[in-house]
């Protein structure tokens, strides 16, 4: 997958796997954005500092169950890599319905969101959490 000059949005990207893939692209591939979409604005915070505030980096607030904000997020991206979850068992166990609504209806907004913005490609990652 050619990834050189694409403008990518990662979901989850404060994450184990959106941090590592973040550092992976910036150093083997020339992107032209990587936008971090998280909820967290502390880990967005920690990871603008680990990446030395690497001006292909955009940070963006948000949760995928907030559609409009998924569609302004997505607006011009090339490609979507989807790691936002709750991948926790016993915090998916004690609140099914946010688990549901995060992994089940943010996939959906995702997707939804992806089509009607025209992004060539989505990616979707998984655990076994």
């Amino acid at each position: 997958m050619k990834l050189t000059n694409k403008v990518i949005l990662v979901t989850g990207g404060t994450g184990s796997f959106g941090q590592k893939f973040t550092e992976i692209v910036l150093k083997e591939y020339n992107p032209k954005t990587i936008r971090i979409f998280s909820r967290g604005e502390v880990l967005q915070q920690e990871m603008c500092q680990k990446f030395n505030d690497d001006e292909r980096l955009r940070f963006l607030i948000g949760d995928v169950r907030d559609k409009a904000r998924i569609y302004r997020a997505i607006n011009g991206v090339d490609i979507v890599v989807h790691g936002a979850a709750l991948k926790q068992v016993p915090t998916a166990e004690y609140n099914p319905i946010e688990a549901l609504r995060t992994n089940i209806d943010g996939a959906v907004n995702i997707i939804d969101a992806a089509i009607d913005c025209g992004v060539k490609r989505i990616i979707a990652i998984s655990t076994d959490k």
